[in-house]
C-alpha cells in the first residue's frame, strides 16, 4: 500500500501561494512537516509567505499564463524538490467578472480561461508524469460551487469552473487504476482578496460585495478543508468536497 502523502519530508506544490487560500494553506502545510513550494506572480508578495518557512519553503514566481515557463517548472526546481508528491492547483481569478458578457472585452474573458482552465492544466500535465513514475501522488483542484450552477453575472467563471469540475471528474476516472489520488474543493463564498482583484483593486467595491451576503467563511476554513482530503490514509480518496458558509450557504 502507498504510504501517506502529508508526512514530514514530503514535497508539495500550491500555485497562487502569495494570497488568499493558498498563503493560508502553505503554513499549514509546513506545520505537518512538509517542504512546500509556492508560485505566485508576485514576488514580493510570495516572498513574504514562503520566507517564514525557511528552508522547509521554496517561492518560485510564476504566470500561470506562460505554458513554456509551468512546462520547464519540474526541472528547474532544486535537486531535493522535484519529487512533488501533493499538487494544490489554487490559482485563478475572476478579473472584470460579475457582470454581463458584453460589458467586458474578450481579451479579458479570455485571461480567466487562461489562469482558471489552461494554466491548471498544464501544471498537471508538467507533474503527473512524475507522479505516475514514483507511485505516489495527491493532486488537489479548486473548483467552486459555480461549477456546480450558474451565478447571475458569472458567464465565463462559471464556464472555467464547470471546465475544472469535469476535468478533475475525467483525470480521477483516468488514473483510477494507479495509486494517484484526485480531489476537487468546491468552496463557496469565501473573504479572499479575489472579489477586490475582480475589481481591478477597488477594495471598497469589495467590502460593498462581501456586505451583501449574510455570511461568508475565511481562506482557513477552506484550507482546512483541503487538509482534511490530504489527511485521508492512502487507499481513500475525497473526490469532491463542497464547503460553504453556514448563513447563506
Amino acid at each position: 500500500m502507498a504510504e501517506p502523502i502529508l508526512r514530514p519530508g514530503a514535497v508539495a506544490l500550491v500555485t497562487g501561494a502569495s494570497s488568499g487560500i493558498g498563503r493560508a494553506l502553505v503554513p499549514m502545510l509546513a506545520a505537518r512537516g512538509l517542504r512546500v513550494i509556492g508560485t505566485g506572480r508576485n514576488p514580493e508578495r510570495l516572498d513574504a509567505v514562503m520566507a517564514p518557512l525557511g528552508a522547509n519553503g521554496l517561492g518560485v514566481p510564476l504566470d500561470l499564463a506562460d505554458g513554456d515557463a509551468i512546462a520547464r517548472l519540474p526541472g528547474r526546481l532544486p535537486e531535493g524538490w522535484r519529487a512533488v508528491d501533493v499538487l494544490v492547483n489554487n490559482a485563478g481569478h475572476d478579473v472584470g467578472g460579475r457582470r454581463r458578457l458584453e460589458a467586458g472585452t474578450a481579451d479579458q474573458w479570455a485571461a480567466i480561461i487562461e489562469a482558471n482552465v489552461i494554466g491548471l492544466i498544464r501544471m498537471t500535465r508538467a507533474l503527473v508524469p512524475g507522479m505516475l513514475e514514483r507511485g505516489r501522488g495527491h493532486i488537489v483542484n479548486l473548483g467552486s460551487v459555480a461549477g456546480l450552477r450558474a451565478l447571475k453575472g458569472g458567464n465565463v467563471y462559471n464556464a472555467s469552473k464547470f471546465a475544472v469540475h469535469g476535468f478533475t471528474d475525467a483525470l480521477r476516472l483516468d488514473y483510477a487504476d494507479t495509486d494517484l489520488r484526485v480531489t476537487e474543493i468546491l468552496p463557496g463564498l469565501a473573504r479572499t482578496g479575489f472579489a477586490a482583484a475582480r475589481a481591478e483593486g477597488d477594495e471598497a467595491a469589495a467590502d460593498a460585495f462581501y456586505r451583501g451576503f449574510p455570511g461568508y467563511m475565511e481562506p482557513e476554513d477552506v484550507a482546512r478543508t483541503i487538509l482534511f482530503a490530504l489527511e485521508q490514509p492512502p487507499h481513500v480518496t475525497i473526490a469532491q468536497l463542497v464547503v460553504v458558509p453556514t448563513r447563506g450557504g
